[in-house]
């Protein structure tokens, strides 16, 4: 087989091949957990054999094309030549598919992420568009039927937001969000400008994978917890009572709240979990450089601090700094339909990693 590893693939063959007896074994099925994590592998393999399966059967179809055209018949001849291009232009294209899927995992695309969103630079217009960010990921969350729940929020007057966090869950949602991490510049003319002038305001995004408490341990002694009234919306009962929650990690600083769930003992429970997220992460930059470096490789250096999309209301489009690529409908886009500029995302990451390999 030509321009690909074919050891590796057959060494994926063989482990499937073992989790597909080892699936059926009455002593694994009994044991849920190991069984799980068994078929959780053995989906993910699927893809990779099945596709080096078809390259295989490639293989052999041109070795028969290569016959046929030594058959002396002139009509057979030009019909094998044809069949032969055909299979030579499917072969680079199954041979480009199966190394995609064999680049490393990123280990975090499978866990659910936490999204935090706070205006920058633009006073009220900022807050203004980081509501309608938070609007533009529920809903494309929403085309994903994925799971949203608010962790906190807080918001201006005329209903913009000085800070959100919530939490997506569903499949692969690290893996479709992971390149929103940054800076999101806006501009247009805002609801507050009498002249008609054309203002450019930041918010940033953080999409952080989200840790399991089990992921990490937490020392209660590290922590001061403080309760009070919640401000936002969430109806009559969280105005009533002290039930929001904000947790102090002493060590490191991080501060956490929680402010939507209708009892303090969900709020901390929530809270805790947001706290393992970011201790985990903050931990995992400080000692591990391949973790950090997969963190700065989101397409750019992931940085919050790096501008990496425009939002432009006059010129109706969307341009991703990082990839150089625009789309002419920001209404849609608003709306949650961002499947074309992930999937551009991840196609230059996919590409990036291909050349770096």
């Amino acid at each position: 087989m030509r321009e690909i590893k074919t050891d590796k693939l057959d060494a994926i063959v063989a482990r499937f091949e073992a989790i597909d007896k080892k699936v059926q074994d009455p002593e694994v099925i009994a044991d849920n957990r190991a069984w799980a994590e068994l078929c959780r592998e053995r989906s993910e393999l699927v893809p990779i054999v099945e596709k080096y399966a078809e390259l295989k059967k490639l293989d052999s179809d041109r070795a028969d094309a290569i016959e046929m055209q030594k058959s002396g018949d002139a009509e057979l001849a030009a019909f094998a030549k044809e069949e032969f291009d055909q299979i030579e232009e499917r072969t680079e294209k199954v041979i480009d598919e199966l190394k995609i899927l064999l680049l490393p995992k990123d280990p975090y695309d499978g866990k659910d992420a936490i999204l935090e969103i706070r205006p920058a630079a633009g006073g009220e217009e900022a807050a203004l568009f980081a509501a309608e960010l938070c609007r533009m990921y529920k809903m494309f969350a929403e085309r994903k039927r994925w799971k949203v729940e608010d962790i906190s929020e807080n918001t201006t007057e005329l209903g913009g937001i000085k800070e959100a966090v919530f939490d997506i869950s569903g499949k692969d949602v690290f893996s479709f969000l992971k390149f929103e991490s940054g800076v999101h510049r806006v501009q247009r003319v805002p609801v507050t400008e009498t002249q008609g002038r054309v203002h450019t305001s930041t918010v940033t995004v953080a999409v952080l994978p989200e840790a399991e408490t089990v992921d990490i341990d937490i020392n209660e002694k590290d922590l001061k917890v403080d309760t009070y009234r919640s401000s936002g919306a969430g109806g009559q009962h969280i105005n009533k009572t002290d039930s929001a929650i904000r947790i102090t990690h002493l060590p490191t600083g991080i501060v956490v709240t929680c402010q939507d769930q209708r009892s303090q003992t969900k709020n901390r429970e929530r809270a805790m979990q947001v706290l393992a997220t970011k201790l985990y992460d903050y931990f995992q930059g400080q000692k591990d450089e391949e973790y950090a470096s997969l963190r700065k490789g989101q397409v750019g250096t992931g940085d919050r601090s790096e501008r990496i999309r425009t939002y432009n209301f006059p010129q109706g489009r969307v341009t991703d700094h990082r990839i150089g690529f625009t789309l002419y409908s920001i209404d849609e886009f608003m709306n949650g339909d961002l499947d074309k500029m992930v999937e551009a995302l991840r196609l230059a990451d996919q590409t990036r990693r291909l050349e770096n390999e």
